[in-house]
């Protein structure tokens, strides 16, 4: 069920009158779960199983963490969490892997091998690993509320795992964000301003510049680009750099709009990232929630910056690699990480020998690294765009070669147009940081653009597609 859809639309209008009806005042939960089924069944309602027996597996693993007597016990609960887990979104996300090993005539092992990726799978088991190491590693900022009773864990732990906003791309929330937030909520305690701010602007992003900019960036697939101009090709890749930004993070804002609504909090997930001057910011910038969550739960563990600089680098090569093979079975997202990877352990490289990140403040050289991060994380959206390494090489020199080759100007005004959006959305929050008085009057008239914001949605809207990383 798509966030851009009319059946999405009246699924939160059904459920917001029921959940806030004094009837169902006791069973809000219930309410919430209830629809997330519906959402999440509109689509594939036999992977509902598979949701199932995953909040089944995090449940109990841990329960057993929290209650066992022992603490062997309470590792070995927690190894087997994370371990089931693991192998629950290997098979499912990697089975494919398999075909063509495994013969048509065995039919129950074929058809698993080639089932189709259950949607959301990379989110809900990164979250149901959060609760099963966040209730075996508690500190002094969280200790998660495991109930006694485990019929009330378990609905809390399926409550989690399923909760619609953010049942399908994230954000990524762990657990000791959302299990505090698991209590009565009143009408009365909505946040206005942050629901109508997140759903307009998440909306605008989606549906007026992703659903526009991907008809125009389709020809980057091949062969179509080997008939582009070099400024085409360098065009539409800006415009798809535009296009995923504006598709990711519409979709998070509109999930925490809508979640919201219901008074949950969820996670920050984009904060202007194409601002970036280093690729390190970038990633404290971009999927918020998968980087902070592959670092909290992975690259410490590896033992992260602690145990010398060349364990360091191995480090980052080795979570972005997963972090990049997380997103999809292929060649192409390994070396998409591995892209990342490098350009984070080189920039740590160069750090140490310069000062590179000692508060270095001058803008033409801020706008320098500003530039320079931008290309080199548009050249990896190649890798994600193109399904083959070939085709993206090729892409790269068809930009080389195809400078005699005319130009395709409605193609190119239609890009700046629709990118031009984000890039104002950027410019403004510099100026904000900035502290230059046109904030000041950007703000007061913020109501106009909003305004402006909701016309074009409607008169303006793109032909509606799935948002990019439900594929993830």
């Amino acid at each position: 069920m798509l966030f851009n859809s009319y059946p999405f639309l009246i699924l939160v209008i059904i459920t917001f009158l029921i959940y806030y009806c004094p009837l169902f005042k006791n069973q809000q939960v219930m309410v919430l779960i209830a629809a997330s089924v519906v959402f999440y069944g509109y689509g594939q309602p036999y992977y509902l199983i598979l949701l199932i027996f995953s909040a089944t597996i995090n449940a109990i693993a841990s329960y057993l963490v929290r209650y066992s007597r022992t603490q062997s016990r309470r590792k070995a609960s927690a190894i087997a969490g994370v371990v089931l887990n693991l192998a629950i979104l290997l098979f499912f996300k990697y089975n494919h892997l398999l075909d063509g090993i495994v013969s048509p005539s065995h039919d129950f092992f074929y058809f698993m091998v080639t089932l189709p990726l259950p949607i959301g799978i990379s989110f809900y088991t990164f979250q149901g690993i959060s609760l099963v190491v966040d209730t075996y590693n508690p500190n002094d900022t969280y200790d998660i509320k495991i109930e006694k009773r485990f019929s009330l864990h378990f609905k809390n732990t399926f409550f989690f795992k399923v909760f619609f906003p953010q049942l399908i791309a994230g954000p990524i929330v762990k657990a000791h964000q959302f299990f505090p937030q698991i209590c009565r909520k009143y009408f009365k305690d909505i946040n206005v301003s942050l629901v109508f701010k997140s759903l307009v602007v998440g909306y605008f992003l989606k549906s007026v510049i992703a659903d526009n900019l991907k008809d125009q960036t389709y020809w980057i697939a091949y062969p179509y680009f080997e008939f582009q101009s070099s400024v085409i090709l360098v065009t539409m890749l800006f415009g798809f750099s535009m296009q995923i930004f504006a598709d990711f993070a519409g979709y998070s804002l509109i999930a925490i709009g809508v979640a919201a609504l219901f008074g949950y909090n969820l996670p920050e997930n984009f904060n202007f990232p194409y601002i970036s001057a280093s690729v390190t910011e970038f990633w404290r910038r971009w999927h918020i929630s998968l980087s902070s969550w592959l670092k909290e739960y992975l690259y410490f563990s590896l033992g992260g910056n602690r145990k010398g600089n060349l364990r360091t680098y191995l480090n980052l090569i080795i979570v972005m690699f997963l972090g990049g093979l997380w997103h999809g079975a292929a060649l192409n997202y390994g070396i998409w990480g591995l892209w990342h990877g490098a350009g984070l352990m080189t920039e740590r490289v160069l750090t140490r020998r310069t000062n590179l990140e000692k508060g270095e403040t001058r803008i033409p050289l801020l706008a320098i690294r500003m530039f320079l991060v931008f290309v080199f994380v548009s050249l990896g959206w190649l890798l994600f765009k193109l399904t083959s390494m070939r085709y993206a090489l090729d892409y790269l020199l068809a930009i080389f070669k195809n400078i005699s080759v005319p130009h395709n100007y409605a193609l190119l005004l239609k890009i700046a147009i629709y990118s031009c959006p984000v890039v104002l959305y950027h410019i403004i929050y510099l100026i904000k940081i900035g502290k230059i008085e046109l904030y000041n009057a950007v703000v007061r008239h913020d109501h106009v653009i909003y305004s402006i914001m909701i016309v074009l949605i409607i008169v303006n809207g793109g032909i509606p597609g799935e948002f990019i990383y439900f594929q993830f």
